[in-house]
């Protein structure tokens, strides 16, 4: 329209130049209104009645299609971000992306977890494009929204919505949808906390006290607290520490500690047992038999643990 509109002024009209006729263009495309530079003759103003008629067309369309391309773009946005989270399992699902469940997402993400985020709030949901996280939009209290974070093939759960209300009726929902869901949740009230345990959470950490915790643990032991996070993170150590449920079918079932490669092939080290009759043993000796349902708290390098892995599924 801009090509047609300059060559045009600049045929029909006599003593035109390229800014005048550039000028002349875009007031008429535009609808602007302004002054002519000179008076148009007849021809002149036949082409400055089809830039105008053209003009609107050309810009309602340009913005029709714009808008187009942004809805279609949020749309298979929608659709890609649905597939994903509709392929899921044995996942995480992080509800509330806000303080703590950004510190949440990003321990997860470094440990190279599935997780998918539940949230409300459109400006993090903008945040959560730009991390390339799964999330779904919605409120997490709604058994729906759970229902898309594929809730009944998820391993385990964190509420840390705003308000402790919320937190309640998610973990109730959550628990009732999925009873063999581990759900871990936040209380900023002491009162709520025995409520929080009633509707069905695993655990509920009390923020306050585990911030005084922390702090004094950092205050009184601080190297022993930088190796904790250290390995619970995977941060510059090449050791982990995991935990590691023995299947059925695993070849540790029914052998002790010393027949087992854990230690001779892997070099792994078990700090702990958790029984399947729900004993605890710390340090086990080398003559303890592992049995199917039990839980290993070992420690050692991330390869050598994901080759254990292996071995107790």
């Amino acid at each position: 329209m801009i090509f047609i509109g300059v060559s045009g002024y600049l045929i029909i009209e006599d003593g035109y130049g390229f800014l005048d006729a550039l000028y002349m263009t875009v007031i008429s495309i535009t609808t602007t209104g302004f002054m002519e530079v000179k008076p148009l003759t007849p021809a002149g103003r036949i082409l400055t009645i089809f830039l105008i008629f053209g003009g609107v067309v050309t810009i309602t369309y340009t913005a029709g299609r714009f808008a187009q391309l942004v809805l279609e773009n949020q749309f298979f946005r929608r659709k890609r971000m649905d597939r994903k989270v509709d392929a899921l399992s044995e996942h995480f699902i992080v509800c509330g992306y806000g303080r703590i469940g950004k510190h949440i997402c990003e321990t997860l993400k470094e440990n190279g977890k599935q997780f998918v985020v539940i949230e409300i709030d459109d400006q993090k949901i903008e945040e959560l494009v730009e991390k390339h996280y799964l999330f779904v939009h919605g409120d997490a209290t709604n058994d729906e929204v759970l229902k898309k974070a594929r809730i009944e093939k998820a391993r385990g759960l964190a509420s840390v919505l705003k308000t402790d209300a919320q937190n309640v009726f998610t973990v109730l929902s959550a628990k009732q949808m999925n009873p063999d869901l581990y759900v871990v949740t936040r209380s900023t009230d002491e009162a709520t906390t025995p409520k929080l345990k009633k509707a069905g959470a695993d655990r509920v950490i009390e923020t306050y006290e585990i911030s005084a915790s922390r702090i004094s643990q950092v205050l009184l032991r601080p190297n022993v607290m930088d190796f904790i996070d250290g390995v619970a993170r995977n941060k510059n150590l090449t050791i982990s520490l995991e935990e590691i449920e023995i299947g059925e079918d695993s070849s540790l079932n029914g052998v002790t500690l010393i027949q087992s490669p854990i230690r001779k092939k892997l070099d792994i080290i078990i700090i702990a047992i958790y029984k399947k009759n729900g004993e605890f043993l710390y340090n086990p000796h080398a003559q303890t038999v592992l049995e199917a349902g039990d839980i290993l708290i070992a420690i050692g390098e991330t390869k050598s643990l994901e080759e254990l892995y292996k071995l107790c599924k």
